[in-house]
């Protein structure tokens, strides 16, 4: 165990790599049920309709005080762990609770954003405890309806300085949730083009690549319309923050084309890495993290990831305290304490998403000239300067985040790309 003047062990280089582990990835969202049960899905719970009144009101954080407990619901595979003697440990969360003595409940309940959803929808209805003081959600079409129902507490941002101080300017001004009322991103990540430079033939820098019929037959598109959607808009230069339903019948008429003219081989789900690393697509629509993992588990670099010239979506993955949640002060404690640039850079480390805190770039920097292991020393350096990770402004100044959609909107979005997926 480490003395205060030593470093902690969970910043240990040594104990920080997880590289070689093959990871779940936790970007399903909205794939656990095809479009047409979707649609269901979404009516069932009232997605699309105007969202019934519900008498919750946020904590008065006056009144608020500590428990010393937390209940923490989060994705697969989307913290930093350590193995040992068998047993998974956390090694940030251990922390937290010796500086703030807070114990943690720590559990993986949300498998995609739909079923999750789904699951305490009921409860929040009623004014109910879901059992979680945090949850972890992507920005789109579930978050929206959590805020317009008044099921997230509003947070008390003198309460997260570290975030103040620390977070991307980027990440402090969100369409999604103006003054970051109800949420703060946990990590984010790109939505781009991955692709096969063996099959292709050439390296691919342009959205319309998706398009070119020399690749018939060998394009991969994803079959979750939110992603699929605000891609094509930006690679047709619309900003989907400023897209109306006529821009979204263009994109999608652009899709039916590339469709019917035999250009996509399949609308994917999480699947299309398969296809990418099989050789089935030379091309695809692809995430991020899942390019660096797919070479990782093969042992090469054969598959690349970009975004295009003309731009890319970045998504949000954002912590957020349910309305009834029975420890919020622990919860927002928590909220602030991860964006302390040390800790986010272990996070970094051991997940390899987009980090909110740019800062924690020093200390993965910092941890690679400290590592005495080759191996370990490499892969920290390389982390470090990873633009999936640290992406420069450039790249930032190009991406574009979903487009809102209120309920009415919901729906007119879905009958639109829906029709280009279902037919």
């Amino acid at each position: 165990m480490s003395t205060d003047k030593e470093v902690p062990y969970y910043m240990d280089p040594s104990f920080l790599r997880g590289l070689t582990q093959k990871r779940i990835t936790r970007r399903t969202a909205l794939q656990g049920a095809g479009a047409v049960s979707m649609a269901a899905f979404m009516a069932a719970c009232g997605i699309g309709s105007k969202p019934a009144a519900v008498a919750h009101t946020n904590w008065v954080w006056d009144k608020a005080t500590k428990a010393g407990v937390l209940d923490f619901a989060n994705w697969p595979l989307y913290i930093d762990t350590l193995e040992v003697n068998g047993k998974t440990t956390y090694p940030t969360l251990d922390q937290f609770a010796k500086d703030t003595s807070i114990k943690v409940t720590y559990t993986e309940p949300i498998l995609d954003n739909n079923s999750f959803f789904a699951k305490v929808a009921p409860l929040l209805a009623q004014g109910q405890s879901i059992g979680y003081d945090i949850i972890v959600v992507t920005n789109g079409i579930f978050l929206t309806d959590y805020q317009l129902k008044s099921w997230l507490t509003e947070l008390d941002l003198t309460k997260l300085p570290n975030f103040t101080q620390y977070a991307s300017p980027r990440l402090q001004a969100r369409a999604f949730d103006p003054g970051n009322k109800f949420t703060i991103p946990w990590q984010s990540g790109f939505t781009g083009i991955g692709y096969n430079p063996n099959l292709t033939g050439r390296e691919i820098t342009s959205f319309n690549d998706l398009f070119d019929p020399k690749f018939k037959g060998k394009v991969g598109m994803f079959a979750e319309n939110q992603d699929l959607g605000n891609l094509v808009l930006v690679g047709m230069g619309v900003k989907p923050e400023n897209s109306t339903p006529k821009d979204w019948q263009a994109a999608a008429d652009k899709l039916k084309k590339q469709r019917d003219d035999g250009i996509v081989r399949k609308y994917y789900d999480q699947s299309y890495i398969d296809a990418l690393k099989t050789g089935q697509t030379a091309i695809s629509m692809a995430w991020s993290g899942d390019i660096f993992q797919a070479n990782l588990s093969a042992g090469n670099h054969d598959l690349k990831f970009v975004i295009p010239d003309e731009g890319g979506v970045i998504w949000t993955d954002n912590m957020a305290i349910p309305v009834g949640a029975a420890h919020p002060l622990d919860a927002i404690t928590y909220m602030n304490w991860v964006y302390q640039p040390r800790v986010a850079a272990t996070m970094a480390e051991s997940i390899e998403y987009i980090t909110p805190v740019p800062s924690a770039q020093t200390y993965i920097t910092q941890d690679s000239a400290a590592a005495t292991n080759a191996a370990d020393k490499a892969s920290l350096l390389e982390l470090s300067t990873d633009p999936a990770i640290f992406p420069p402004q450039d790249t930032l100044a190009k991406t574009s985040y979903y487009r809102v959609l209120d309920p009415v909107e919901t729906t007119v979005w879905n009958d639109i790309f829906n029709a280009v997926i279902i037919s």
